[in-house]
């Protein structure tokens, strides 16, 4: 089956592929927006994880062919296999996304209701007493529910806990279904998956810039995929990029940096996430997300729309009739600043209801992270001289240096109706 796609053009599935996204699981996934609350900023914004999660598809497909084309497996089979639990990885690494935004998993169940026996397998056992995630319902979803049966029977060849592994990378594998020819290929297929220079962020900048209007997430996707390659260490296969795309590289980071200033933390967006927070905190609320997976099929943003307008709790009323606080304060820095926080006391004891908001990106965490993430390096390598060793990407890019610091977006947010009397108390107060 051919899919018209106005990021990528058209897209092939094939037909045991077309069974999965036949099901209720990835069907759910059009009911999920991709960006939230984003259309009240950006009206285009109506784009879901569906579409989303089959961009990242066709360009894990993409990326694994350019990346092995001229890789010898040791026969067709392991190299399809191979591809094939890539491409699903890929396609369902988001089915276990909550409602309208990350805001929900405020209400999702302790892990220990969710029983996730993958996790028998986990590298470090897991609290059973913590919150679960979106991630855990992913992990649920295709290792125990009804489109694990799915998978087993259109795929056959694996199971679908080898795609669970690609898509977690802290759960072991039991087997040695990643390895080929004496080499382990779960480390770049999972970077496939899931890293810094991921298919999942390849896709979401592309598609977010277009349906936004904006040009923040625009890279040049095609060199970019075209100069992936891999990088033998030690019997483990990672993931690696010709040197003539460091540049590249180095936008590709830059442009999610402000997609995540510019879009992802517009001022809009963030307010409705916060009294979606005041409202899901609240002792009156009456939302929570089930433990029962195939109950949570239906939990959806629209779903979640109707109950909001259902309920009496101002927070949950003003999201539904579109009634939110208005910007009265915002300031970017890169270190944290105590002046929002002195405003926001001194504007709650005149009895001015204040929200605030404090927002943080950093370009990466890439380069500081500890001892265990050196199992997902990337590397640079030059293919037009074989004599030039291979590097960790850090030590070849300045970027992550360049670009160290952490982002602070604070802003204080008040009632329409108060926001001439906090605007003029900040003003005679010099707050």
């Amino acid at each position: 089956m051919e899919i018209k796609d106005p990021i990528h053009g058209p897209m092939e599935v094939n037909s045991s592929e077309t069974n999965i996204l036949d099901s209720a699981v990835c069907q759910r996934l059009r009911q999920i927006k991709q960006l939230g609350f984003a259309e009240y900023s950006f009206p285009g914004a109506v784009h879901n994880r569906y579409i989303h999660s089959l961009g990242v598809m066709h360009l894990a497909g993409q990326a694994f062919d350019n990346i092995f084309r001229n890789f010898r497996f040791s026969s067709p089979a392991a190299r399809a296999r191979l591809k094939q639990v890539t491409r699903l990885g890929a396609l369902l690494h988001d089915i276990g996304h909550g409602p309208l935004s990350h805001t929900t998993e405020e209400v999702m169940p302790p892990l220990k209701e969710l029983d996730v026996k993958a996790y028998a397998h986990k590298k470090t056992p897991e609290d059973p007493g913590r919150r679960a995630d979106h991630e855990d319902y992913t992990i649920k979803f295709l290792t125990d529910s009804a489109l694990t049966k799915v998978l087993r029977l259109n795929f056959p060849d694996f199971e679908p806990m080898h795609i669970a592994c690609l898509v977690d990378s802290t759960l072991r594998s039991t087997d040695d279904f990643f390895s080929d020819r004496g080499l382990n290929f779960r480390p770049i297929l999972s970077q496939i998956v899931s890293s810094e220079l991921d298919c999942d962020r390849m896709d979401y900048l592309e598609r977010d810039a277009y349906f936004c209007g904006t040009n923040y997430g625009k890279v040049e996707l095609n060199w970019l995929l075209g100069n992936l390659t891999w990088h033998d260490l030690g019997g483990d296969v990672h993931l690696a990029l010709d040197r003539r795309a460091i540049y590249t590289f180095d936008d590709f980071l830059i442009s999610r940096h402000h997609m995540y200033l510019m879009v992802y933390f517009h001022h809009k967006s963030i307010v409705y996430e916060e009294m979606l927070m005041r409202y899901l905190s609240s002792k009156d609320c009456t939302y929570r997300l089930p433990s029962r997976i195939e109950e949570y099929t239906r939990c959806t943003d629209y779903s979640l729309y109707e109950h909001l307008a259902s309920v009496e709790n101002k927070w949950a009323k003003r999201i539904a009739e579109r009634r939110p606080y208005r910007m009265l304060f915002e300031i970017h820095a890169v270190s944290a600043s105590e002046r929002p926080k002195d405003m926001a006391r001194s504007l709650e004891a005149e009895g001015i209801d204040v929200i605030w908001a404090s927002s943080q990106t950093r370009l990466s965490k890439y380069h500081t992270a500890g001892p265990d993430e050196y199992a997902r390096a990337i590397f640079v390598v030059d293919r037009s001289d074989p004599m030039l060793k291979p590097m960790a990407i850090e030590q070849v890019t300045g970027i992550f240096q360049k670009y160290e610091e952490t982002r602070h977006i604070d802003r204080l947010y008040v009632a329409p109706d108060r926001y001439e009397d906090a605007r003029k108390l900040i003003t005679e107060r010099r707050l």
